[in-house]
């Protein structure tokens, strides 16, 4: 799918990824701010938590994500379960 069905898939409340990112699972998901949240807007953040690598030093954390141009230009996006 296109940048465009990745956000409205986001909206829905799936996590997205692209088939094309280096690693296997590292997803996107759009966080929508509670009562306790201290931000004030939705935002979309990237969570490698479950990134399965050789790289012992690779980051797995969740923190805010914004796309690049070939993020946004690529079609190989997928709903991640």
């Amino acid at each position: 799918m296109n940048f465009g069905q990745a956000i409205e898939s986001l909206k829905a409340g799936e996590r997205v990824a692209r088939s094309g990112w280096n690693g296997k699972g590292i997803f996107i998901e759009l966080q929508r701010p509670d009562e306790h949240s201290k931000m004030t807007s939705p935002y979309i953040f990237i969570d490698t938590t479950g990134l399965q690598t050789d790289n012992l030093k690779a980051p797995k954390s969740r923190v805010p994500w914004l796309a690049s141009q070939t993020d946004m230009l690529a079609e190989d996006w997928e709903v991640v379960k």
